[in-house]
């Protein structure tokens, strides 16, 4: 059997990210989640919210495919310790994070596109630990808190309420 991933579906996925509350939108190519190989396509908006985190248990890699994310490393603190820049027009077309390290992704702007992969099964309860220090999806500090990651620079420490 062969599975084709047709360049429409990554337009597709964009109108549903840009109806999502979320501002994002995935496809799953794996058939269910107890598969050992997790493997997905996420189409964001610019201005998506992907609350910094870690996964304690494996790695994780994303090939961009379309646009473009600034990914950003932390201490436990929330002090970035890094940022890279990925996608079109950069030097990296893919980034993989090691098991337990702090991150997150900027997205450029709307449409950005990237396959991830991961370890399987995928297991809700073991899968991310979310940072304290920054906000949960939908809290009213969030488009302060996205703000300042559209900024930060190594050294940065978050704001704090």
């Amino acid at each position: 059997m062969l599975k084709l991933v047709p360049r429409a579906l990554l337009d597709e996925l964009a109108a549903r990210a840009a109806a999502s509350p979320r501002a994002r939108a995935h496809h799953n190519i794996h058939a269910t989640p107890a598969d050992p190989v997790q493997r997905f396509l996420v189409v964001a908006q610019g201005d998506s919210y992907f609350r910094p985190h870690r996964h304690a248990s494996r790695s994780e890699l994303a090939l961009l495919v379309r646009g473009g994310v600034d990914v950003l490393l932390f201490d436990e603190r929330g002090r970035v310790l890094a940022r890279y820049a990925v996608g079109v027009d950069t030097d990296s077309l893919a980034y993989e994070t090691a098991q337990g390290v702090w991150h997150t992704v900027v997205p450029w702007s709307a449409g950005c596109a990237f396959l991830e992969i991961k370890e399987g099964p995928y297991d809700p309860a073991t899968a991310v630990q979310f940072a304290e220090w920054a906000p949960a999806e939908g809290d009213s500090a969030v488009p302060g808190f996205r703000s300042w990651l559209r900024n930060a620079q190594p050294g940065d420490l978050p704001p704090r309420d």
